[in-house]
């Protein structure tokens, strides 16, 4: 029986099966590491064993002390701080080759987010329905604007799902274990990302409506909506029955309309 831990303020759950922690670190082997919520050490204990050096991060003061007494290794490099407010001004971004993490699941989108930014591969553990989402298909049930991003920035790879039961607390629902890399070459603004997050928050509706009804967050006006709706592609589409790529090339034609709108 394991001594029943609190979820900390994030709502974090830890992980205590070490077979577990071992699969994850065997991606470690001789790179420089970033762990995001070691929390109580179980995955930063295996990490170090395999890996050249490990950077963890750990926001809660009281698992920080816990880990500076229980693990004083030469190759653990132990921060307190929340990992969202580091810069590479704080860490050398540039010397971490992969992150291998249980992350705190609250922070699961904006740790993708970054990943994406600083183009850095990963094997993290996940709710498991966030992975469904990252991974859903258009026109399913699941699919979003996570899906999109996912798609068109990331290749995924499935490794292992972890039952709730390896977790203390238990959590409501199973995790996930993935491996991502970004893509290559993507080169995807600001500007497009900003379009097809404001369409897939009218997923449901044509891509006329949508485009309507995102006209306070695009300046797009009903002309433009009415130009793109003409064109064959888009016609009697729904903006979720729409791949990644697809909707990659209604953004662009948007933003080209704006632009022709505006001079």
């Amino acid at each position: 029986m394991f001594t029943k831990l609190k979820a900390t303020k994030m709502g974090q759950v830890f992980l205590v099966n070490r077979d577990i922690a071992m699969n994850e670190a065997e991606h470690a082997y001789e790179k420089t590491v970033l762990e995001i919520g070691p929390g109580h050490g179980i995955l930063t204990l295996e990490l170090c064993k395999k890996a050249k050096k490990v950077i963890a991060v750990e926001k809660d003061k009281l698992l920080y002390d816990e880990l500076k007494r229980n693990y004083n290794l030469e190759n653990l490099q132990l921060i307190n701080a929340d990992f969202l407010d580091l810069t590479d001004k704080d860490v050398d971004y540039s010397s971490i080759d992969i992150v291998i993490s249980n992350i705190p699941y609250v922070i699961s989108s904006e740790v993708i987010a970054w990943l994406v930014k600083y183009k850095k591969e990963a094997v993290l553990c996940l709710q498991k329905e966030f992975v469904e989402h990252m991974m859903a298909a258009s026109g399913t049930r699941k699919y979003t604007k996570l899906s999109v991003f996912s798609a068109l920035a990331l290749s995924i790879s499935e490794i292992m799902v972890v039952d709730k039961g390896n977790f203390n607390p238990i959590p409501s629902i199973d995790s996930e274990i993935i491996y991502i890399r970004p893509k290559q070459g993507n080169n995807i603004s600001e500007e497009e990302w900003k379009v097809i997050n404001a369409l897939m928050q009218h997923k449901k509706k044509t891509v006329r409506r949508a485009i309507l009804d995102s006209e306070s967050y695009l300046n797009t006006g009903k002309k433009i909506a009415d130009m793109i709706s003409q064109e064959e592609n888009y016609s009697k589409r729904r903006v979720f029955s729409m791949s990644p790529e697809e909707l990659l090339v209604l953004a662009r034609r948007i933003i080209a309309y704006q632009k022709t709108k505006g001079s």
